[in-house]
């Protein structure tokens, strides 16, 4: 046997279990580094509560004196119905899943049929639709007429809300970016400059450095740097995460997404992690669906999906944006 020809769909809740969830819930979800809402009903509706401040008072005699309500603020996120296909020669597809396959222990070899190939070929597609769900989010941009376009991203609406002055921002130059020591100077300068609001929400734990990954290799010299034998460790062994301050550093990894867009190619933007929004639903429009399939007239294995998708930011106050000019 040297082709996978058995069909493969899911839908309903087949879709949901088998496919989407493992990829936005969980640890998966956490790696992307934002809030995911995964088959929230559409449309899609995201509250923010503000509580009320100032409630203690002078216990004098029955009555209410609650006062107005807490304060509301309501996001809607714009959902579009998106597609994702990709097709493979017959024998390389073979290898690919047959190599993914090998790896798993007490499979039988001579028989590639079963639960075991189904995983492998779910997990071919899936991680190519998730790493693709991560990129249209940061650079995604409706009105370009290829690339990531299926719905607006992070930096579209950031950048839009930076034209109007709506988001505070700075910029830097290349000249900032010469010693190891500036890339201090942005963080600080994030932090002086966030919002009071941003600056309670370090105790949460969920208060981000979001940068691209050019400003992530300054800091890890300026940590090389350090005369300390924990910095001599860690620039041998590499480090499995950074931080500022207590705040953890996001690198986006957006070079070769940025490459070709009009977005800053150079970034660092400190906000809340729940701020960011990436909204996915499989259950709410007809004909969603992950379908996997062998072509014979084109020798060729194909693989669809067909979803919703959409990201949005809920507080533009929450948000301080540094970028390269």
């Amino acid at each position: 046997m040297i082709y996978l020809e058995n069909a493969k769909q899911y839908t309903g809740a087949d879709l949901e279990n088998v496919f989407f969830r493992p990829m936005l819930t969980g640890v998966s979800a956490q790696d992307l580094g934002v809030r995911v809402l995964y088959n929230m009903p559409t449309p899609t509706h995201v509250q923010l509560w503000d509580g009320q401040r100032n409630i203690l008072q002078k216990y004098s005699a029955a009555g209410w004196s609650g006062g107005d309500a807490a304060t509301k603020i309501e996001r809607e996120i714009d959902l579009k119905r998106v597609k994702a296909e990709m097709g493979f020669s017959a024998a390389d597809y073979f290898s690919m899943v047959y190599e993914k396959i090998s790896a798993i222990t007490n499979v039988h070899m001579d028989d590639l049929s079963g639960t075991d190939l189904e995983k492998a070929e779910t997990a071919l597609f899936r991680q190519a639709l998730a790493e693709n769900l991560r990129a249209t989010m940061w650079v995604g941009d409706t009105s370009a007429g290829t690339g990531y376009n299926t719905f607006d991203g992070f930096l579209k609406l950031i950048n839009a809300k930076v034209s109007s002055e709506e988001i505070y921002n700075e910029t830097y130059a290349d000249a900032d970016l010469t010693s190891p020591e500036k890339v201090v100077e942005l963080f600080d300068g994030l932090w002086t400059q966030a919002s009071t609001r941003t600056q309670d929400l370090k105790a949460d734990g969920q208060l981000a450095y979001f940068v691209t990954s050019d400003i992530c290799h300054l800091y890890e010299k300026y940590l090389d740097a350090k005369g300390a034998d924990a910095a001599y460790v860690d620039a041998v062994n590499g480090r499995k995460t950074l931080a500022y301050h207590g705040i953890p550093i996001i690198d986006v990894r957006l070079g070769s997404y940025l490459t070709g867009t009009s977005f800053h190619k150079s970034f660092c933007m400190l906000t809340d992690r729940r701020n960011l929004v990436l909204a996915v639903n499989t259950a709410d429009m007809p004909g969603n669906e992950v379908r996997m399939w062998y072509n014979p007239d084109e020798m060729e294995n194909r693989q669809r999906a067909v979803f919703m998708a959409g990201c949005g930011i809920l507080d533009e106050s929450l948000i301080t944006y540094f970028y390269k000019q």
